[in-house]
Order: C-alpha cells, then structure tokens, then sequence
C-alpha cells in the first residue's frame, strides 16, 4: 500500500447548482491528476481482461465551502506553496480550455471570483486550509 506524504483538498463553493459544484470538482479532480503523475495508479482491468484508465491512487476530500472559505484556503495554498487548481465563476460562460485561461486572467489576482479550488500539499498545509470546513455531504 502507498503511503502519500501529500493531502488534496477540493473546495467547492456550498451555494452552487448541484450540477455546477459536480462540473467543478471534476475540472479540479483533473487539474490535481495532472500534476501528478507519481500519484496515479495503474490502469484498471476487469475480469474480461478490458483496460481501463488510471485514476489518482491518493485520496481526495471534498468540502462545501462559503466564498470566505474560498478565499482563505486560496490564500494558503499560496502561502504554502500547494499544487493549486482553480475554477472561477466566468468559466461558466466558456466553452473551451483557451477561454477558460483567458476568464481566469481576467480575474483580480488578489480577489479572484472563486467557485472552486484544489490543493495538493504538505498534511499541515492542507489541514490549515481546511480547518473549520465542512466536508461536501
């Protein structure tokens, strides 16, 4: 069994549709994924010898958080130096990676209008970006 000397904590805004809060932990559950590699797992096989894709072997909590939430966890992750994926709410209105980057860059990079984050870091730094979140039910 590997043991991850990482936690990954996705923050999802609590006031979202549910469909919205779902299109936005996929998108952050990716951005994670891809930057490390180290952490996937290997391809799943079935019992018909059928290949199937690997997934991140370490856990992933998700937590329904308030835009305060949001913006806390975001300035930490920076702080701490966490792998940090976003999603902000002129993303909605996009429909491509190009005019995702482009709304993202767009955004006040001090009061960014967050609708998601994921962090990929150190047990104490995710821990202090959690504390006081409720976990997504």
């Amino acid at each position: 069994m590997t043991t991850f000397d990482t936690r990954v904590a996705i923050f999802v805004r609590n006031d979202l549709a549910t469909w919205k809060k779902l299109n936005v932990t996929a998108f952050l559950a990716t951005g994670i994924a891809g930057t490390a590699p180290e952490a996937m797992g290997e391809p799943y096989v079935d019992a018909a010898g059928r290949t199937f894709a690997r997934m991140l072997g370490q856990p992933m909590l998700v937590f329904a958080a308030s835009t305060e939430d949001l913006a806390r966890a975001h300035r930490i992750g920076i702080e701490r130096q966490c792998v940090h994926a976003v999603y902000v709410e002129a993303m909605f209105s996009t429909g491509n990676d190009e005019a995702n980057r482009l709304a993202f860059l767009a955004e006040d990079p001090e009061t960014p209008g967050l609708v998601g984050i994921a962090l990929r870091g150190s047990k104490k730094a995710i821990e202090k970006a959690t504390k006081g979140v409720p976990l997504h039910n």
